[in-house]
């Protein structure tokens, strides 16, 4: 599915797929979460909102480091999305950079298009989160 020749498709299918649910915020910090832990888990990491009296906690952050990329979209209460790339190297984040929404999903799909033709496992789950 992830071959050189169909790489293109699959980075808009991947990046049509991140952008489902952008019109709604919320569902969709909800979606991606569900969707990047899945497929991802062990470079996805999600920071929810905490609230002693409520039983929702709404993801506050979502980060996916792959390589030495990492890609962070957040929101803080009711604001807008806020997304970044970071350059890290041994665990360190030596820069970050705010970069726009939709560049942010381009590059986030792109990126894991490519991990996916590097690895079979990744393959395997990025094939899952289009489902």
């Amino acid at each position: 599915m992830f071959d050189d020749r169909n790489e293109p498709l699959q980075v808009d299918l991947l990046a049509a797929s991140l952008r489902a649910d952008l019109t709604d915020l919320k569902a969709f910090m909800e979606a991606l979460a569900v969707k990047l832990e899945g497929a991802l888990p062990n470079h996805t990491g999600v920071t929810r909102q905490s609230s002693l009296f409520s039983r929702e906690h709404p993801v506050k952050e979502i980060a996916v480091t792959l390589g030495d990329v990492q890609y962070r979209i957040g929101r803080e209460r009711q604001g807008p999305l806020l997304a970044q790339r970071a350059k890290v190297v041994r665990g360190i984040v030596l820069k970050t950079e705010q970069i726009p929404v939709e560049q942010w999903i381009e590059e986030l799909a792109s990126l894991l298009a490519q991990e996916a033709d590097r690895n079979a496992q990744a393959r395997v789950a990025l094939e899952r989160f289009l489902l």
